[in-house]
């Protein structure tokens, strides 16, 4: 039935959706859950839109020295907002690939979040996020095995609490 895997991953970052293509290609029947977006913190939030902006900073940082490579290059500013646009521009396209991966190796996408109920038995409640097209909804799934990869969370340190000013996750630095 529609409800029934050989292998169901909950979360979908680089370690689930990997481990959920892998399976698929060893003829498991494989289905993916996420709640927010394909590709989990890493592609969407943390590791590849940093890097993103880390670039543009090292990018800005040589034309502010361009004698040192011969060149010339007057009045170099920068845009903000430009900057994060181009990150998120990376990320979204990363993550339509992911998509993209999933509907190739024939892996079921299950938008929400997962609950374990028991061995072999998850629940999945609504997302706050749109679900992508062709999606499975909220609802009671089963499988063989249930793997976790869940991924991580910004470390939060008491008197260190992100404020949007001084003290920022990958989060602030994004929005």
């Amino acid at each position: 039935s529609d409800t029934t895997f050989d292998v169901i991953i909950i979360g979908s970052g680089p370690g689930g959706y990997v481990t959920a293509i892998r399976a698929a290609q060893l003829g498991f029947r494989t289905a993916i859950v996420e709640k927010s977006h394909l590709g989990g913190i890493c592609l969407n939030w943390g590791c590849i839109p940093t890097k993103a902006l880390l670039r543009s900073a090292e990018i800005y940082h040589h034309m502010q020295h361009p004698e040192a490579y011969g060149l010339k290059a007057d009045n170099v500013s920068f845009d903000p907002a430009a900057v994060v646009k181009r990150s998120r521009g990376v990320s979204k396209r990363l993550a339509d690939g992911v998509g993209f991966l999933m509907k190739k190796n024939k892996v079921s996408v299950i938008w929400g979040a997962a609950t374990l109920d028991a061995p072999g038995k998850i629940t999945v409640a609504a997302a706050k996020t749109e679900a992508p097209k062709g999606a499975l909804g909220p609802g009671s799934y089963q499988a063989k095995h249930i793997i976790l990869a869940t991924g991580a969370r910004p470390r939060v340190l008491p008197g260190l609490e992100p404020d949007g000013k001084l003290v920022w996750t990958y989060f602030e630095a994004m929005v």
